[in-house]
C-alpha cells in the first residue's frame, strides 16, 4: 500500500481532504500525491467488507502474494491477497470459483489502480462458466471421450503437420517459429478458425473435422495463446471435443498457458502446456536425431567391445582353471587319505577315552564297595538273637493262653448243665431269670445238658420275702 510523502504528511488537510493554506480550485497536486490522497479517502470511508464474485486470471507471483480479478455479470476488480493472509486461506482459488473476500477498498498509487485488498476468502459455489465446465467434462468422461486407452501414438517421423487456429493469432507465429527452426523439412498445412468469440467453437470443429476429411498431414495441432477463461471457452465446446476424438489422425493440444486446462486438452491424444510446445513435441529436430543415431551406434560399439573384452578374460580364466584327469585323480587321492586318516583319528580317540573312562569308574567303585564280612557276622548275631526271643515269647504266650482257656472251660455253661441245671428262656429267647416274666399259660423253654424241653406254666408264684 502506498505512503503519504513527507511533503503531504507536514501539511494540514482542509475539509476538502486537500493539503490547506491553499486555494482547491489553484492546488496543483502529483500524480502520487493524488494517488495517496485517494487511497486514504477509499481507506477511510470503506472498512472491512465481503464482496463476492467469480475469480478470473488468477495468478500466484513466486513471493506468494495472490493476484485475481473478482468479477460478476456487470463488473469485474482487482484483488490482491499478500502471502501473509493467503497461507491461512486453507484452499487456493481456480479460474471460475465463486467466492466471498473479506477485504479493505484500496488504490495501488503506482498504478492509480483502484483494486480490494484481500484479507480472508472462503467459497461460495463455483462460477458459472466453470460449473458448466465440470458438467460437460463429466457428460464426456462417461462417455469414454477421455480414456487413455484411447490416446494414439504420435508418428515419428511426420511428413505434414496441420494447424488450427487463427491466422491472426500470436500462437500461430509461435508455432510456425519452432517448426521451421526444428524440422524445415516438414510441410506445414493450416486450417483457419477463429479462436474465440461467438461461434468459434463450432468453426474450429469444423476445421478439425475438415483436416481429418483430407487426411492431408499426420499429426494436427489445435492451438492458441493463453487468456482468461472466457477466452478459452471456445476450446470447451462440445463438439471440439468430439471431432478432436473422431479426427482420423493424432491431434496435440496446445491451448492457453501450462496452467490453463480445456476440453480440448482432454480429448486430444497429448496436451502441450503451451503452442510453442505443442510444436516441438510434433517435430523431433532432424539434428535430435542424427545426434541420437550416432549416440546409439557409439554405444552400439562401446557394448560390443565390452563384451568381447569380457568373453576373451572368461576364456582366459576357464583355461586357466583346465586340469589333466590324472592330476585331478592325485589330488582326489590325496584328499581321500586325508579323509580317512581324519576318520581313524576320530574313531580312535572316542574309544580311547571311554576306556579310560572305564577304568577310572572301576578304580572308584571298588574304593566305595563295602565289607560285607563283618556286617554278616553281625546280621547273623541279630538273627539267633531274635529266634530265641521269639521262642521265648511263643512259649510265654502258649502258658497264658493255657490259662485263658481253662478260665474259659470253667466259665462255659454247658459245664454247668452237666451238672444238673437248666436254662430257661421264653418263645422269644430270652433268658428268664425273674418269675415277673412269666405268666400263666405260658409256654417255656427248658435248655439241658443233652437238650432242649418245652413246658406250660400252670402258675407263677412270687419269692417269699
Amino acid at each position: 500500500m502506498a505512503l503519504w510523502t513527507d511533503a503531504a504528511i507536514q501539511k494540514p488537510m482542509n475539509s476538502n481532504n486537500f493539503p490547506a493554506g491553499t486555494d482547491a480550485g489553484q492546488q496543483v497536486l502529483t500524480v502520487s500525491v493524488l494517488n495517496q490522497t485517494v487511497a486514504r479517502m477509499l481507506e477511510r470511508n470503506f472498512p472491512l467488507l465481503w464482496v463476492s464474485g467469480e475469480i478470473s486470471n488468477f495468478t500466484r507471483a513466486a513471493s506468494g502474494h495472490w493476484y485475481f480479478t473478482l468479477k460478476d455479470e456487470g463488473a469485474q476488480v482487482r484483488a490482491v491477497m499478500f502471502r501473509g493472509r493467503a497461507q491461512h486461506a486453507g484452499f487456493t482459488p481456480k479460474e471460475g470459483d465463486r467466492v466471498e473476500v473479506r477485504a479493505l477498498v484500496t488504490l495501488y498509487a503506482p498504478r492509480g489502480d483502484y483494486q480490494l485488498n484481500v484479507e480472508a476468502v472462503r467459497r461460495a459455489g463455483l462460477g458459472n462458466l466453470y460449473e458448466a465446465f465440470l458438467q460437460l467434462k463429466e457428460k464426456l468422461t462417461r462417455e469414454g471421450l477421455f480414456d487413455a486407452a484411447r490416446k494414439r501414438p504420435l508418428p515419428v517421423f511426420p511428413r505434414a503437420i496441420g494447424i488450427v487456429t487463427s491466422l491472426q493469432a500470436a500462437a500461430l507465429r509461435d508455432v510456425l517459429t519452432a517448426l521451421r527452426r526444428r524440422a524445415p523439412h516438414v510441410r506445414v498445412i493450416i486450417y483457419p478458425a477463429p479462436v474465440q468469440g461467438e461461434g468459434a467453437g463450432a468453426k474450429i470443429a469444423e476445421a478439425i473435422r475438415n483436416a481429418s476429411a483430407r487426411a492431408e498431414c499426420d499429426v494436427l495441432l489445435v492451438c492458441r495463446g493463453g487468456g482468461s477463461i472466457e477466452d478459452l471457452w471456445s476450446f470447451n465446446d462440445e463438439g471440439v471435443a468430439r471431432a478432436i476424438v473422431a479426427c482420423g489422425m493424432p491431434v496435440i493440444s496446445g491451448v492457453g498457458h501450462e496452467t490453463d486446462f480445456t476440453l480440448a486438452d482432454f480429448a486430444a491424444d497429448l496436451r502441450a502446456p503451451t503452442p510453442t510446445a505443442a510444436a516441438e513435441l510434433a517435430a523431433t529436430p532432424r539434428a535430435d536425431w542424427m545426434a541420437a543415431l550416432e549416440t546409439g551406434a557409439d554405444d552400439l560399439t562401446r557394448a560390443l567391445r565390452r563384451q568381447l573384452a569380457d568373453t576373451a578374460q572368461s576364456v582366459d580364466w576357464l583355461s586357466r582353471r583346465l586340469t589333466s584327469p590324472a592330476a585331478l585323480i592325485r589330488h582326489e587321492r590325496l584328499k581321500l587319505q586325508g579323509l580317512q586318516t581324519r576318520l581313524a583319528h576320530a574313531t580312535r580317540a572316542p574309544l580311547t577315552r571311554a576306556r579310560h573312562a572305564l577304568a577310572q569308574a572301576g578304580i572308584r567303585l571298588s574304593a566305595r564297595l563295602p565289607q560285607t564280612a563283618a556286617h554278616r557276622r553281625q546280621l547273623l548275631e541279630y538273627a539267633r538273637c531274635f529266634n530265641n526271643g521269639m521262642a521265648n515269647l511263643q512259649a510265654q504266650r502258649r502258658l497264658a493262653l493255657a490259662g485263658l482257656a481253662a478260665q474259659l472251660e470253667l466259665l462255659n455253661p454247658q459245664r454247668t448243665l452237666e451238672r444238673g441245671y437248666a436254662m430257661v428262656t421264653d418263645a422269644h429267647g430270652n433268658i428268664v431269670r425273674a418269675p415277673a416274666q412269666v405268666h400263666p399259660r405260658q409256654s417255656i423253654t427248658l435248655r439241658l445238658a443233652q437238650g432242649t424241653v418245652d413246658v406250660g406254666v400252670a402258675s407263677v408264684q412270687q419269692a417269699l420275702e
